[in-house]
């Protein structure tokens, strides 16, 4: 593990609802944060091919026209992970020898209309490490996302370091987080759409509580990258309370809980840092929360790490237990 990593958090738009004009921008990014210097890359909430913002202002029901439209635009541009849609970004980071996290709408490989958010580790060879889908989607999230599952919620041994991550209001749930201190963690990844101060300080917490680097990546989006022909544009548009539909505020955190870097508000640009991994296992003395800050003989916690499909049929001859307890050594 290096002595100092530097850390990219691209606080960029994407090409909305346009998978492969947003690949094109993540390779684009990519160049500039090599150019850089930086070793990990992170992007935030379903980068690609965008957040689905509008689920907070189109009516399920009053306009259940719009939001098929909608659904069925981000459906067709969604990522295939299994048939490759993430290759030219492998190969990219492969060419620069990056570390990257990126949020991702995943399209099922068991369900043709059923949708993931995906957070996606790729690693310095271009290989996919690890894929988390959302254990539990937020509010009007749940017409637009399927729930998750355990199979995901693993940390990865990277060139940067120990890394894992949870996905926005995920970061609120005391037994996810729990699941990956367990397994040790240098750098702990947040890919979101939360914001705001509220927010920011849930990121001090986390890192305090976990005595790891916090890398957040929030979704920055101004209502001039809505495209034109996006349904119902205006009516959205028109219901901001500013010109940003969502802030960003993505912002790097030391283990102590201090805030290294950010945050990044009411703008696009990419964040850097320079930080020290080991750092999170020289403070571990303090406060080790899956640790000697732990009482396993009073807590038990249980992890499944089935991977979930939307439909599954089972033979009875070949089912498995793949329920893992999660102890202090992972």
């Amino acid at each position: 593990m290096p002595k100092s990593v530097r850390v990219a958090i691209v606080q960029k738009p994407p090409v909305v609802l346009d998978r492969d004009g947003t690949i094109k921008k993540a390779i684009e990014y990519l160049d500039d944060v090599a150019a850089e210097g930086a070793r990990l890359a992170v992007f935030p909430e379903t980068f690609i091919p965008g957040y689905p913002f509008w689920a907070w202002y189109v009516h399920p029901i009053d306009d259940i026209q719009t939001r098929n439209e909608i659904y069925g635009r981000l459906l067709e541009n969604s990522v295939d992970i299994e048939g490759g849609d993430l290759e030219p970004i492998q190969e990219r980071v492969a060419s620069h020898g990056l570390t990257v996290v990126i949020g991702v709408n995943e399209t099922s490989p068991d369900s043709r209309t059923s949708l993931y958010n995906s957070l996606v580790t790729i690693g310095s060879d271009g290989s996919i490490l690890n894929v988390h889908r959302k254990l539990v989607p937020t509010y009007v999230e749940r017409n637009v996302w399927a729930p998750g599952d355990g199979a995901g919620l693993r940390v990865v041994e990277t060139d940067v370091g120990r890394i894992g991550g949870l996905i926005c209001w995920e970061n609120l749930m005391p037994v996810a987080r729990y699941s990956l201190y367990a397994q040790g963690l240098d750098i702990y990844v947040v890919s979101t759409y939360d914001a705001g101060d509220v927010s920011i300080a849930t990121m001090q917490h986390i890192a305090r509580e976990a005595r790891s680097w916090v890398v957040s990546a929030g979704v920055a989006l101004h209502k001039d990258d809505v495209p034109a022909d996006f349904p119902a544009r205006e009516k959205i548009v028109g219901q901001l309370d500013s010109d940003w539909e969502n802030p960003g505020d993505s912002v790097v955190v030391a283990p102590n809980g201090r805030i290294v870097a950010g945050p990044l508000r009411d703008e696009y640009g990419i964040l850097y840092a320079d930080i020290e991994p080991g750092q999170s296992r020289e403070q571990a003395w303090r406060m080790d929360t899956a640790g000697h800050y732990n009482r396993p003989d009073v807590f038990d916690v249980k992890v499944d790490r089935t991977r979930r499909p939307a439909i599954e049929f089972v033979d009875s001859e070949d089912q498995s237990d793949s329920t893992e307890t999660i102890s202090e050594t992972g």
